[in-house]
Formats: structure tokens, sequence, C-alpha cells
């Protein structure tokens, strides 16, 4: 990560980012085996992994606009203070034998106190970085979230072999302590004043109407959304699919874990790509191309030769999911006003989460309908055919002008 080294300022904000992301991975395995261990029930689960990811879909447009009208550095370490204590709360009911019903209620209020701060990192990475490394930029804090995925429920099961999973959400909240001082150690100051002008009354309902209109008057902004949804909904379909797939090659529940980590691995290694793809001046043909390798491969998996093909699926399909995210994030960057491009990144980071729920519960529909590999064939094409819309350039709109920013 070489913009990381050129970039001190940067860095300490990808160290936020990286331990407060590692935590929250650790931390949702012990959440899970904590929730099953009292209940026993996989209602409970669901209920539990919904209560993690639905907040910020809910409170994710409003974290865009508090970013868009507050100083981003005090949001961030509200953020992280709240979560926090919320995380030595959740440590005290498990080692207190408190109602299990409190464990999901805390970790949905853990996830909305964060819902300002990914638009927080993304709209300052601009004014730490410059323009021509901003792909690069983008690509290290992708590389860090895939790196989370890989290496936390890893850090998370060694955790719940050393002691109770009371530990897992104490060190969770030391996490968010140590996210909160390498925030803290950057300098307050423009870098981190809001992209509009504060008000004393703000109108929530008109300042999301404005991020929604600032995507929509940007065609190019939009597909890229929409790009970044279609791979985020193909992967949540896998979620469930992949699970079905170990088992029909024989490899039983543990080769899911298997296949989801090469996803993650491939999320990795494309990180290293998705950069200098984003640099190379052919934005929308590596979009598409990226797009359209997705597809392929989610198409394949219906017959991928055994578990060793899965795998290198599984790996070149992450890299492509990868290179669609760094490029929408670059896009909406440079494409937006600044001015309104918290509350518009408010409501796109939010509308990928939302295509992974999606992807997930259509998956046994597809299932249903067309049986296991034909569900990965139907997934595959739709991915193609959106590919296939991004081929085409939409005609150019003339952006608001953007307020300037406070010095």
């Amino acid at each position: 990560m070489n913009v990381a080294r050129r970039y001190p300022r940067f860095r300490r904000l990808l160290a936020s980012l990286a331990v407060s992301q590692a935590g929250d991975w650790l931390y949702n395995l012990a959440l899970l085996a904590f929730v099953y261990e009292r209940t026993h029930s996989s209602a409970w689960l669901g209920v539990t992994t919904a209560a993690r990811v639905l907040p910020i879909v809910v409170c994710g447009p409003l974290g865009g606009v508090l970013a868009d009208r507050y100083d981003r550095r005090r949001l961030m370490l509200a953020s992280d203070g709240i979560r926090l204590v919320l995380m030595l709360a959740l440590a005290g009911v498990a080692a207190a034998g408190l109602p299990v019903a409190l464990a999901p209620l805390i970790a949905a209020l853990s996830t909305a106190a964060s819902s300002a701060y990914m638009p927080c990192v993304a709209a300052t990475t601009p004014r730490l970085v410059d323009d021509a490394d901003l792909p690069a930029a983008n690509a290290a804090r992708s590389a860090i979230g895939q790196i989370c995925i890989v290496a936390g429920p890893g850090f998370g099961a060694l955790l719940l072999l050393l002691g109770p999973p009371s530990l897992a959400f104490a060190l969770n909240g030391a996490t968010f302590a140590l996210s909160a001082l390498a925030v803290a150690s950057l300098p307050a100051g423009p870098i981190f004043a809001p992209g509009g002008e504060p008000e004393e009354a703000p109108n929530v309902v008109r300042e999301l109407r404005e991020g929604a209109r600032a995507l929509l008057q940007q065609p190019a902004a939009l597909r890229l959304v929409g790009a970044d949804v279609v791979c985020s909904a193909v992967y949540g379909a896998e979620t469930v699919l992949l699970l079905m797939l170990s088992r029909d090659l024989g490899l039983g529940d543990h080769g899911y874990g298997y296949l989801l980590a090469s996803f993650g691995l491939g999320g990795v290694l494309g990180a290293g790509v998705a950069g200098r793809a984003a640099a190379s001046g052919r934005t929308r043909a590596v979009l598409v191309g990226a797009l359209a390798l997705v597809a392929a491969c989610t198409a394949l998996l219906a017959n991928p030769f055994g578990i060793g093909g899965a795998l290198a699926l599984g790996v070149v399909s992450g890299a492509g999911c990868i290179i669609v995210e760094v490029l929408a994030d670059t896009g909406l960057q440079r494409t937006l006003p600044e001015d309104v491009f918290a509350r518009a990144y408010g409501i796109a980071y939010p509308a990928a989460l939302a295509g992974i729920v999606a992807g997930s519960l259509v998956a046994a529909p597809l299932v249903t309908l067309f049986g296991l590999r034909g569900a990965f064939v139907v997934l595959g094409a739709l991915a193609a055919v959106y590919a296939l819309t991004l081929v085409r350039r939409p005609e150019p709109v003339a952006a608001p002008v953007a307020a300037p920013v406070a010095a």
C-alpha cells in the first residue's frame, strides 16, 4: 500500500478503519456463538444477523446527512466512543448471564452508531491524497475490508478457544478505543469540515432528497452504484448457494468456509489491481470487464469441475467485485459535488448492503424455480445483462455547482 506510506494522515485514517473493522468481524462470530449457545435456535441467529446488517441500511442515509453537516472528526470520535460503551455493555450481558435478547439489541445500536463513519471516511479521503492517487487510496480502503473478512473470523474462533464470548466483546471495545486514538491523532481543521453549511434546524427529508437528486442527476454515478449493488446481490445469493454447492460436492459444511474464504482472498488480491485499473483512464471498459468477469464466474459455478475449480472461480469473482467497488467509490468522489457527496454516499453504501440482503433472500426461490445449478446460471445472466447496459456511454449531465469548502 504505497499510498499509505506517501500520505501519513491518510495512513492514520486507514489504521482507524482497519482496527475497527477487524474488531467487527472478530466479534460477529462471538456474537452468533453466544446467541446460539443461549438459545440453540437458528431463528435467533437470523434475528441477530439481521440486527447486525439492517440498521446500516436504514440509518446509512441519515449518517450521510450528518457527515455533510457536522465536523467529520467529531462524528468519527463519537461513533467510536458510543460503540466502545456498547461493546462493554455486551460483554457485561454475556458475563452476567443477562437476557439474551439484549445481545441483538446492542448489536443493532452499535451498527446504527456506525452509520456516519463510512461516509466520513469516504468524504475525507479525497482531502488527504492527490486526485491521481485517489483510486489507490480507495483500493487500500477496500483491501482493509477484505482482509478483515478473511482474518477476523479466524481470530474470533481463536478467542472463543481461549475464553468466553465476553472476552471477544471486550476486545472489540478496545479496537474502537484504538480507532478513536488514531482519529484523534489527526489535526482538526478543514480536512474534516463538512461539505455543506450546518443549519440550526436541518430538514432531514430535504437533505436526503438532495443527496438522492445528486445521484439521479449524474447517470454515470448512478450506473456505478447499480454495478456495485449487482455485485453485492450476487454475493448475497452466493452466501446461501455456496453452502448447498459445498454439500453437493461432498465437502460438507466445512467446504462452505473454504468457498467463502476464496471470495475474500480474491477481494484482497483484486484490491491491488483495482487501484491501477481505476487510474487507467478506461474506467468504463474496466467496469464492464470486471462485471462480465463476475457474471461468467457465477454462471460457471453451476459446474465448477470440483472444489479446485470452485475455489478458483471464487477468487476471480471476488477480485472482480472489488474492482467494481473501487471504481464505484472513485467515480462517486470525482463526479458528485463535494457539498452533497456524503449524503449521496450515505445512500449508495447502504444500497450495496441492501443488495447483499436482497440476494440472500432470493437465493432460495431461485433454487426452487431453477435448481441449484440453474440458480447460478440465472444470477450470472442477470449480472451479464447489467454489464451490457454499461457498454453505452450515458448522456452527460451538468453537475450542480459545489459549495466552497470551509478554509
